[in-house]
């Protein structure tokens, strides 16, 4: 009897592999898969006898590049209604503080959000995802923070978890219960933080329902010392913590996040010297939002130098929402990471597969292409790896694979 040392072999392709050293790139490459892990890869003229009769199937692919699964690191995929009555508002002059301030903003998609009911959201959501799905992105993290109360944030956590359910992508939940200030708290944000730090921290952690905690700490959000209050609680019940850092000014949030050993700090247009050396020194990743910076036609760049010269991992991600990043496309982000934050396209592509998933504490397991790492990974009909920066409003996508099998 044959004796099946990998379950899926995959040729004819080149790889970039999201390695940082010489095995970045391979041409000519092949990819044996067993039990949904990559157990060699290598030159397809290299291939071990022991993986060339594989017991599911055989795919020799038509040319093109393999990537990893691209990896979705920010998004706030579950909400209700839309904004777009903001962005006229803004197109007219209006700022996105001005609006949050008048009671737009957060707090229109909160009244929409608590309104829908669960199977309205699920609906919605999956059409964003299955956008995201067939451009090769296998992983995503969902955010609440459309809720602000403990049902609806609960509610918001239930139906991102039922799309892991419903669709063949990794799904990371976190709880951003710290995002606005819900109206029934106006004027009384401490109270509100005691809130999620006595109710819904404890409610949502004990259904199982966040990998991680998230808030938003800005002159319209929260301050640093609300925001601790919120990370002290997290970290008391085992779960990791990211932040919403540095978007419209300089709160020195990203320091107090690197001090718990952040998950990532995201956003960080305003962000200092000193805020990324305690990244670096926390390996804290740098999640940089080009739809949102876009979107709400911001000048402030992130800073991309101190980031190269302190060696801080960076990541971009969609931040999908409806006021700031109505964008299902992380394709579209590559793009605009290099012509808006000057990424290169090697940069870029690193940012949407390994640094996504160290983002989400996914390094071990995700985001690059490497012996005993899940088998996710795209076929792209692609001359070289930075066509996929180059292109926008293109889809080369040709086969998705997750954990060993083709699923588009």
């Amino acid at each position: 009897m044959t004796e099946h040392h990998c379950d899926y072999l995959y040729t004819g392709s080149h790889l970039f592999t999201a390695q940082d050293d010489e095995q970045q790139i391979i041409r000519n490459a092949a990819i044996a898969v067993k039990d949904q892990t990559i157990v060699w890869l290598g030159k397809e003229t290299d291939i071990p006898e022991a993986y060339k009769n594989p017991s599911k199937a055989f795919y020799e692919l038509d040319a093109g590049w393999i990537t990893p699964g691209l990896i979705d690191c920010h998004s706030h995929l579950v909400y209700g209604g839309n904004r777009s009555d903001e962005f006229r508002k803004r197109l007219e002059g209006d700022s996105y503080e001005t609006i949050a301030l008048e009671g737009g903003g957060i707090i229109s998609t909160v009244k929409a959000t608590r309104e829908a009911s669960e199977e309205s959201l699920l609906l919605s959501a999956a059409r964003r995802l299955a956008t995201l799905l067939n451009e090769g992105v296998t992983t995503v993290e969902i955010k609440s923070g459309y809720g602000l109360d403990l049902e609806s944030e609960i509610k918001m956590l239930k139906v991102a978890r039922q799309l892991a359910d419903n669709f063949p992508v990794d799904i990371r939940t976190t709880l951003l219960a710290a995002h606005a200030l819900p109206p029934e708290y106006k004027n009384n944000a401490d109270a509100y933080i005691d809130y999620i730090c006595d109710e819904i921290l404890p409610a949502v952690n004990d259904a199982k329902l966040a990998d991680a905690v998230d808030a938003f700490c800005e002159n319209i959000g929260f301050t640093v010392e609300q925001v601790e209050k919120v990370f002290k609680k997290a970290k008391s019940l085992g779960l990791a913590v990211k932040l919403h850092a540095e978007q419209l000014s300089n709160q020195n949030g990203t320091a107090l996040a690197a001090s718990y050993q952040a998950l990532s700090a995201d956003h960080l247009e305003y962000l200092d010297e000193a805020g990324v050396k305690a990244m670096a020194e926390s390996n804290t990743v740098a999640v940089l939002l080009p739809g949102a910076f876009y979107f709400l036609q911001e000048t402030k760049l992130p800073p991309i130098d101190l980031l190269r010269q302190y060696n801080v991992p960076i990541a971009i991600a969609t931040d999908c929402n409806p006021g700031s990043s109505p964008c299902n496309s992380l394709l579209l982000m590559l793009n605009m990471a290099c012509t808006q934050f000057k990424l290169t396209p090697e940069e870029a592509l690193m940012a949407v597969t390994k640094h996504a998933a160290q983002a989400l504490g996914l390094q071990e397991t995700h985001g690059q292409l490497k012996i005993g790492m899940q088998a996710d990974f795209v076929h792209w009909s692609i001359d070289e790896p930075e066509d996929l920066a180059y292109y926008f409003g293109d889809n080369p996508c040709r086969l998705v694979i997750k954990k060993g099998q083709p699923i588009i």
